[in-house]
């Protein structure tokens, strides 16, 4: 089954200094057909000002995923950890109890782009956990990047939860196909350009759910950015 959600059936929200669009129900946003898909609980593209960002606010018994389409972030947190990531890198935490952070955009002139992904975690009050991870461009041109996994698997960024993200930046006409396990469904985002997921068409920030199929076929249709989601069907 492939159901296509179009951005104009997504949330949005304009705060001036942040743009966001919400695939489901976030802040002020709610849909009640769009709460969750599986254990995905949360997927915000954000577009945040030059000299703005988010204040340091808490978070807890969440899995927090941000990838950065454009632009630099700025972290800093209560574990004491500050950096900086630019396209295409990763930042992620496991809030556990709770965790107090900050997410900037310092640059002058220029935006920030990201996508935000919370994971429900496998269970309350796990050890708190963070890291990033510096992905090279080249390792996801023309080939799927897988970015996360659970701690029981092979990606540079571990979670608790048992799901897989993988990312790709692909020419116009590259194709590739990836195996679907059973009883596992996918949440595909095009970051940008355009691509054709099973027959079905995606333009930028468009999505796709994906439950029981066996395979998904990707072609580029232009330059094409994008990233999915890999979970245990729900």
């Amino acid at each position: 089954m492939l159901k296509k959600i179009n951005k104009e059936q997504m949330g949005k929200a304009d705060h001036g200094w942040l743009k966001s669009r919400f695939h489901f129900s976030f802040a002020d946003y709610f849909n009640a057909n769009r709460m969750n898909f599986g254990v995905l609980r949360v997927l915000n593209d954000d577009i945040i000002k030059p000299n703005t960002g988010f204040d340091t606010h808490p978070h807890s018994n969440m899995e927090i995923i941000s990838y950065i389409v454009k632009g630099e972030i700025s972290h800093k947190d209560s574990m004491e950890n500050q950096e900086s990531l630019k396209r295409g890198e990763v930042q992620y935490l496991s809030a556990g109890d709770g965790i107090f952070h900050s997410e900037y955009n310092l640059h002058k002139s220029e935006e920030l782009r990201l996508l935000q992904i919370w994971i429900i975690p496998p269970k309350k009050g796990l050890e708190k956990l963070y890291g990033s991870y510096r992905f090279k461009e080249e390792e996801r041109k023309n080939r799927l990047l897988k970015i996360v996994s659970s701690i029981k698997d092979n990606a540079k960024v571990k979670i608790y939860q048992d799901i897989n993200i993988y990312v790709a930046e692909f020419d116009k006409n590259m194709k590739t196909s990836f195996n679907i396990e059973k009883n596992r469904q996918i949440y595909f985002v095009q970051i940008e350009g355009s691509s054709r997921i099973n027959n079905i068409e995606l333009n930028f920030a468009e999505a796709l759910e994906i439950v029981d199929e066996e395979v998904l076929e990707i072609e580029a249709l232009e330059k094409s950015h994008f990233l999915f989601i890999e979970m245990k069907k729900s």
